[in-house]
């Protein structure tokens, strides 16, 4: 997938927050056996900003640090 990073901003749009937790939830299945409802809330902070993602995760699978 292609995907094109934009110029700094305010907002993401809806499609793009979309975009990124599809991204997530990938990297989050090697990790977590979850129900497939994420969420996420972006917030301006005085730093830059705030991301929290959230979802239910019914386990914690077992992974070893590469070697």
């Amino acid at each position: 997938m292609n995907i094109e990073v934009t110029a700094d901003r305010e907002q993401m749009t809806d499609e793009e927050k979309e975009l990124f937790l599809c991204d997530l939830k990938v990297v989050c299945a090697e990790y977590f056996e979850a129900d497939g409802k994420y969420s996420m809330d972006v917030t301006r902070t005085e730093k830059g900003f705030s991301v929290c993602i959230i979802f239910d995760a019914v386990r914690i699978k077992k992974f070893k640090k590469p070697r």
